[in-house]
């Protein structure tokens, strides 16, 4: 049984994203409960509820991970559904949902691969390293693989790309009040500036916005082709 005959198969292709929804969302969980409690999956024992004196839930890193997971488990449970004949599809402001998770967990695969490895100590690998290659490329990777050969659905339109756009536009707008809200003297707080945007002085928002709509165009040329 070839990847062709899946891919024409709706209730196979059901089937196995129905498994990787619910290994991501499984996934997501364990890594975000073990980053919290210092559980590391290589090296031991770490407290990490702190990145770089900075809370791990002020990451965009984990803020879309976690909104994967949730999204993820809620899309396996109407998956589930209509495997189970109770119900008949799964809903379109679903997969939009969905569209839009995968959409900002793209956005932080881009992110760390276009950006962030090139600005930080230890370029790529440090980020890349015991939970972070989770969060930076396991999950990520998963993500988008599921969506685009495997979710696909005609209920989706073009008109839709901007809703991918929302979790940049809101995470910028708290990312910018929380900088200027700790100005002082001219001086950006380290602590409020993870990103390093206003460090290197790159014109963040344009550029998290260009990352978010090639990514998001990218994870939809699946469905563009028809």
């Amino acid at each position: 049984m070839g990847f062709g005959s899946i891919r024409n198969d709706k209730k196979k292709r059901m089937k196995i994203s129905f498994i990787i929804n619910m290994t991501i969302s499984i996934l997501t969980l364990n890594i975000i409960l073990m980053t919290i409690f210092g559980i590391r999956v290589i090296y031991g024992y770490e407290p990490s509820f702190l990145v770089a004196g900075v809370p791990i839930y002020s990451y965009f890193t984990t803020q879309s991970n976690v909104f994967v997971g949730i999204v993820s488990f809620i899309f396996a449970n109407r998956e589930y559904l209509v495997l189970k004949g109770k119900k008949k599809e799964v809903p379109r402001n679903i997969y939009i949902l969905k569209m839009v998770a995968t959409a900002s967990v793209s956005l932080t695969f881009f992110i760390v691969f276009a950006f962030l490895g090139f600005v930080v100590n230890g370029g790529h690998a440090s980020l890349l390293n015991d939970n972070n290659l989770f969060f930076h490329l396991i999950i990520p990777v998963i993500s988008i693989m599921n969506f685009i050969f495997l979710e696909k659905t005609d209920t989706i339109k073009f008109k839709h790309v901007f809703l991918g756009l929302l979790p940049t536009i809101l995470y910028e707008i708290y990312y910018s009040l929380n900088v200027f809200i700790h100005y002082k003297n001219g001086v950006v707080n380290p602590s409020t500036d993870p990103y390093f945007f206003f460090k290197k002085r790159i014109p963040y928002t344009i550029y998290c916005t260009t990352c978010n709509v090639s990514s998001y165009i990218f994870i939809n040329l699946y469905y563009l082709e028809d």
